[in-house]
């Protein structure tokens, strides 16, 4: 049984597209700002884009491998402080 209609329509590759790209984004600034939010929203995008098949699929494999990123940035600069928080 299916819920939703399957992304066939332009439109839904088109928005498959923009969740790639927006991964891509959002896991680059999440190394410099905010990477605690920014880091799990980066993956989960990149993983709804590739599991809906975008064409962007490198966009969306860099958006996951920086969301991980950003994460592991976090982890290393609460061990080095123990706060979650850093400036430059």
């Amino acid at each position: 049984m299916q819920l939703t209609a399957p992304a066939t329509r332009r439109t839904g590759i088109r928005d498959t597209d923009g969740m790639a790209v927006a991964s891509f984004i959002l896991g680059l600034l999440g190394l410099l700002v905010l990477n605690v939010f920014l880091g799990p929203i980066a993956i989960v995008l990149a993983s709804v884009a590739l599991w809906r098949g975008t064409q962007r699929r490198g966009r969306a494999l860099l958006g996951l491998g920086l969301g991980v990123a950003d994460l592991l940035v976090l982890a290393v600069l609460v061990q080095a402080d123990s706060t979650i928080s850093w400036s430059f």
